[in-house]
């Protein structure tokens, strides 16, 4: 059965964004256009792919189906497609990025302005949050992760800063009240000011390391925000007094420079490796990735865009 290809984008599109409106903006198309399509291809295949109310919009178990399979074919469709950007003079295409929100804060802002300006013609699209997803089928060319287990046909290539820290920090005033702790126990007696990923889980416990001793403690606390897209709101918090909060080191440089935040335990504070940008080694590189890889490459010499790997640190709080 055959089916209009600009029909099936449209029904990726939507069912992705979970939504006419949402889907229309990050398409460039009226949410009508895009409703017409769907109710084509619905007509054609004569089942039902989404269940829409005036909220949501939900894929059928139809739809769940063809998505699955839909996703990586389209993806090598464009894939296929970007073959031709070899005979031009320069790269062109999109180039879709699956990245935690951490990574979207602290890696690429360094990274994606000197990328733009080398490559006018690629465009980049970022997708962040803090959820696994199969980035395959997810439509996304790459994607970005800490400690995430890599398959074998996984080509990890590090990006950013290759050492990082968790740090913990308050308010100064909030310190002189409550104390300031010498012991990563001690924060079971503070008000700690914590995460959640969309999974539902905590970022916790947190972690803490000093001359070889590991230390895990579960904090309490009176604020729990969500780590896709609140995580400012703890540091504003924090700085408000309200609390402890554990968050990457460069996240928190700002507020700790300017002493609106004390450092809390730093000889405690744990190190870890930096993010790896990894990609399928079974597909075609498109020229966008491949040209953001040599971009890459050329920042740090010292990175063989081949390394492949298996690679995982020792925190659960990072690859989010």
């Amino acid at each position: 059965m055959k089916a209009d290809l600009g029909d099936l984008n449209a029904f990726l599109a939507v069912a992705q964004a979970r939504g006419f409106r949402d889907a229309a903006r990050a398409c460039g198309a009226s949410a009508s256009t895009l409703s017409d399509a769907v109710r084509r291809l619905e007509t054609r295949l004569g089942v039902r792919l989404l269940h829409r109310t005036t909220r949501s919009v939900v894929p059928t178990e139809a739809g769940m189906r063809l998505i699955e399979r839909l996703a990586p074919a389209l993806g090598e469709v464009e894939a296929a497609l970007d073959v031709v950007n070899l005979f031009r003079d320069r790269p062109a295409g999109t180039l879709r990025l699956n990245v935690p929100v951490s990574a979207a804060k602290l890696v690429l802002p360094s990274i994606l302005p000197g990328f733009l300006a080398a490559y006018p013609d690629i465009q980049v699209e970022i997708v962040a949050e803090d959820g696994f997803v199969d980035m395959v089928a997810s439509g996304c060319d790459a994607g970005i992760r800490y400690d995430e287990r890599l398959e074998q046909d996984m080509i990890a290539v590090p990006i950013g800063p290759r050492i990082q820290r968790f740090a913990t920090a308050a308010a100064p005033g909030y310190l002189d009240v409550r104390g300031r702790p010498s012991h990563p126990r001690e924060l079971l007696d503070h008000a700690c000011l914590r995460g959640r990923f969309t999974s539902g889980a905590l970022t916790s416990p947190w972690e803490f390391e000093h001359n070889g001793e590991v230390v895990r403690v579960e904090p309490q606390g009176p604020l729990i925000a969500s780590v896709s897209g609140a995580i400012d709101l703890l540091v504003d918090v924090a700085v408000a007094g309200g609390g402890i909060i554990y968050l990457f080191e460069d996240w928190l440089a700002p507020a700790l420079k300017g002493g609106a935040l004390e450092p809390v335990l730093p000889d405690w504070w744990q190190s870890f490796s930096g993010p790896f940008l990894y990609y399928s080694g079974r597909r075609l590189v498109p020229p966008p990735l491949r040209a953001f890889l040599e971009f890459i490459r050329t920042r740090n010499p010292c990175i063989d865009p081949a390394q492949r790997g298996n690679t995982s640190q020792p925190s659960s709080t990072k690859g989010q």
